[in-house]
């Protein structure tokens, strides 16, 4: 087969059959981060990188990176709305742009952009407000109307007569997309090379406190004692929490998404829309990667009800004419955390040695490294990063909410 003609994905690194080791766990540790995704396996990293602690185990009751890291649309932005959530978006898309040469591995970061299209005075209202938020926070951002969206993605229907009319959007150019296994590949490799013991089909079943102070965790693979534990686990974080008695404020909700079957390279950003309430991008290989609203029950299931999927293909369709004869491939769900003001909870808990990093919705991909350093620092010091103090669970009685609803491009 000729350069010439390779198929998408051709260029593709090959890797070798182990990229970390399978070690027994220690009856002990001096930290325990509980799940092994993007930011169980990002703080790890961090831990060791940045604070030189490398007497670590992440415990994964299933495989590594096979939670909401193998679940998710892959997207990275940083053009939040409030100041404190583009701050650690921005800290987290910073560390996106060096993590490649950082770990020495391919991620596939492309930064092609994010678009996010305005249907209503409303949204373009909202939108503007959002643009000068994000330029007086540093972070790049435009307002483009119709013809520019038309420019920056010329498949996007932006005739006046569609049913909801495209009458601009803002434009992060620095966001974009990498690959969801790389990267968890990279930083578990990272943290491996480092001494941190990656132990998976380790399902904690209990965690031990003592005189307001967490002693260690029970486990399928027997108790493991630890001076300090962090959760990591998104959806499944609230169960976790209880069993040291804590009550989250989280609700866990189905998220679903789509690819399709390879195409030729037709979609050259990413497109996310509030108001018919779909995002697509176009992955490296070829595929149409979809993502829709969370479903509306709770649950702790991956995989949801069909009539989301019909729903987002009918939106997806609606800005995309183009995509019409195109085949879905597959469909799949993950466990969304979601809190009341849909902004993370990173920091201490009433527990001493117990550290939360959950509630992220659906901005756990984008903010992966962010997380992990941030919460690394906290677990680290026993004192909150700076970026994180506006995310700590004590904001729920203050009052002092975050609330990112119009940001967060998430329907709930």
């Amino acid at each position: 087969m000729s350069a010439g003609t390779r198929p998408p994905g051709a260029d593709l690194p090959e890797h070798p059959g182990h990229l970390w080791r399978s070690p027994d766990p220690k009856r002990s540790y001096d930290v325990v981060i509980v799940g092994g995704g993007g930011h169980g396996l990002a703080t790890a990293h961090y831990l060791a990188r940045t604070h030189g602690i490398t007497d670590v185990a992440v415990l994964e009751r299933g495989w590594l990176a096979g939670g909401n890291m193998a679940r998710n649309t892959t997207i990275i932005r940083s053009n939040y709305l409030w100041d404190e959530s583009a701050a650690v978006y921005e800290f987290a898309l910073k560390l996106w742009e060096g993590l490649e040469a950082e770990l020495d591995y391919p991620l596939l970061f492309s930064q092609r952009g994010v678009l996010n299209l305005a249907h209503s005075l409303q949204d373009v209202r909202d939108s503007v407000r959002r643009v000068e938020a994000n330029r007086l926070a540093g972070i790049d951002a435009e307002w483009l109307d119709a013809d520019g969206v038309r420019e920056v993605c010329p498949i996007v229907d932006t005739s006046p007569d569609a049913r909801h009319p495209v009458l601009g959007g803002t434009y992060q150019p620095r966001a974009g997309i990498a690959k969801h296994d790389h990267v968890a590949w990279g930083l578990a490799r990272s943290a491996d090379a480092a001494g941190v013991d990656l132990v998976q089909d380790c399902e904690v079943t209990g965690i031990d406190v003592r005189g307001g102070r967490v002693t260690g965790v029970r486990t399928t693979r027997g108790p493991i004692a630890a001076g300090r534990v962090a959760l990591c686990a998104a959806g499944h974080t609230s169960v976790l929490a209880a069993m040291a008695g804590l009550e989250l404020p989280l609700q866990s909700h189905p998220l679903q998404a789509l690819v399709s079957e390879l195409l030729e390279p037709v979609h050259p950003t990413v497109v996310m829309s509030n108001a018919v309430h779909v995002y697509v991008s176009q992955a490296h290989k070829g595929e149409l990667v979809m993502g829709a609203g969370i479903d509306a029950y709770t649950a702790y299931t991956q995989r949801g009800a069909f009539h989301v999927i019909e729903r987002q293909m009918a939106a997806a369709l609606e800005l995309f004419p183009v995509f019409a004869r195109a085949h879905v491939l597959r469909t799949w769900g993950g466990i969304v955390d979601v809190t009341p003001d849909a902004s993370p909870i990173v920091g201490r808990t009433p527990v001493a040695g117990l550290y939360l990093n959950c509630g992220w919705g659906t901005g756990g991909f984008k903010a992966t490294p962010g997380a992990g350093a941030v919460l690394a620092h906290t677990v680290a010091h026993d004192e909150p990063h700076p970026l994180a103090r506006p995310f700590s669970l004590e904001r729920f009685t203050t009052g002092a909410l975050v609330d990112e609803h119009g940001a967060a491009a998430v329907a709930h």
